[in-house]
């Protein structure tokens, strides 16, 4: 977090100011504003139209919203700046960048992820815990261009390198100039990333950013996103952080790391060197509050259509609600080595998932196992999950996952009946749209031999 000081400093010699919000799906939305419209807007708060909750992702305004809407003829909500999310854009000729919220505006602010991390985040520091978080992303990177990519229909995008080399130093070396600028434009931008490598793929790459609080964490994540697909668009490459983008390769996940600590950041409170597994009561009740909600919220994690084709046997996706010590099949993987290192690692996301939400289930979902002491009865998986039965699986598809948000009760207790009835619709409405689509495998399947 930054302070006031910080933020007065890098405005002074800007003409303008850049500030973003974060829509239902984690697509930041913003706006290039005069700096004495900024500095009003600090008094007065800035309008921002409402349709930022009624509409998806490509801009198709919903039919079945109650936030927003036709019927409220689109008026402004009052949009409220975060100072403390200053940062300047190293790749943008230092603009000075705010991230903000609808925290104080009482029409869609109960629709708002990041005002609804902040709630969850304010329960946990009331219970006397103090929440670290961290995100790490795989992602594909193509030789396209949106131009490029829409004369081709979508169809055989070009990677931008190929061939099978996780972990590979050759391919860091080949292609200096994009990797360097990752990690250090992040690094300037208060993004700082604790590690970047080659993954499984062709073209793909995996990023883990460093642990910090919560909101800062959620924060950074979606500021790495957008930060990853402009400094790629800056060296004429695309950056795709769909779950599945194809089904030759693994998916692309966007993993949770976590733990609570004392409020003065001193004491893991996860850790208990006299356990067997180094696990304190505490973080047992935890996961056994993320196992227990998991299939009622899923949708939190896995929010579009494509989100569920990650979720393959073999494919280092989780695909049953399970845990275990040090693996990396389960859903919940438990990392036990120190007391400074000692965290849950949420697998189940992908790198689609909204920050803020995947982030606020996590939290929400241990802190209802730590509040109603649930036990651990789920044994932990030694080997592969995959070959497991014992355990639940996930559900199949979207609609499966929504239909279960929809009739459950717990989710309405974590998060509330507004947001959770506003979020259903919209993934009611993300299953609609495609569903009414006529897919290229239906024809190759279809159109000829039928």
């Amino acid at each position: 977090m930054h302070n006031a000081i910080d933020w007065k400093q890098k405005i002074d010699n800007s003409a303008k100011i850049k500030f973003a919000v974060a829509d239902i799906d984690g697509v930041l939305r913003g706006k290039i504003i005069s700096k004495a419209k900024f500095l009003k807007g600090l008094d007065e708060g800035l309008g921002f139209c409402n349709v930022i909750f009624g509409w998806d992702m490509g801009d198709v305004v919903y039919d079945n919203s109650a936030v927003s809407g036709w019927h409220t003829g689109y008026p402004d909500a009052i949009v409220t700046i975060d100072l403390s999310t200053c940062r300047s854009i190293p790749w943008n000729d230092h603009t000075p960048f705010f991230l903000a919220d609808f925290s104080n505006s009482k029409d869609v602010g109960d629709a708002c992820p990041r005002t609804l991390l902040k709630k969850i985040r304010q329960q946990c520091i009331d219970k006397g815990f103090n929440p670290q978080f961290a995100k790490e992303f795989e992602w594909f990177n193509f030789k396209e261009t949106s131009q490029s990519l829409k004369e081709k229909n979508y169809s055989k995008p070009e990677p931008f390198t190929s061939g099978m080399f996780g972990y590979s130093i050759l391919r860091l070396s080949q292609h200096k100039a994009f990797y360097d600028d990752l990690f250090n434009l992040m690094q300037q931008f208060s993004v700082p990333i604790e590690g970047l490598h080659t993954e499984t793929g062709d073209g793909v790459c995996e990023a883990a950013i460093d642990y910090t609080d919560i909101l800062e964490a959620a924060d950074r994540a979606v500021l790495f996103k957008s930060g990853v697909k402009e400094i790629a668009y800056q060296h004429d490459l695309m950056a795709c952080f769909m779950a599945k983008w194809s089904s030759e390769f693994p998916g692309c996940s966007g993993h949770i790391h976590q733990s609570l600590w004392d409020k003065d950041a001193s004491k893991n409170l996860f850790y208990n060197a006299s356990d067997e597994h180094n696990m304190s009561d505490l973080m047992k009740h935890y996961i056994a509050g993320q196992l227990y909600c998991l299939p009622h919220i899923l949708p939190m994690y896995a929010p579009t259509v494509n989100s569920y084709k990650r979720y393959v046997e073999g494919a280092w996706a989780s695909t049953s609600v399970s845990w275990g010590i040090e693996n990396r099949t389960t859903a919940l993987r438990v990392i036990n080595h120190s007391h400074g290192t000692a965290r849950l690692e949420t697998r189940v996301p992908g790198a689609d998932a909204n920050p803020y939400l995947s982030l606020a289930a996590s939290l929400a979902s241990g802190l209802y196992g730590i509040e109603n002491k649930l036990p651990l009865h789920i044994l932990p998986t030694n080997g592969s999950e995959y070959q497991n039965s014992a355990n639940q699986p996930f559900p199949t598809t979207l609609k499966e996952a929504t239909d279960a948000m929809k009739s459950s009760d717990i989710a309405n207790k974590l998060f509330g009946h507004a947001f959770v009835d506003h979020f259903v619709r919209t993934r009611e409405w993300e299953w609609n749209q495609f569903t009414k689509k006529v897919t290229d495998w239906e024809l190759k399947r279809y159109f000829e031999i039928i």
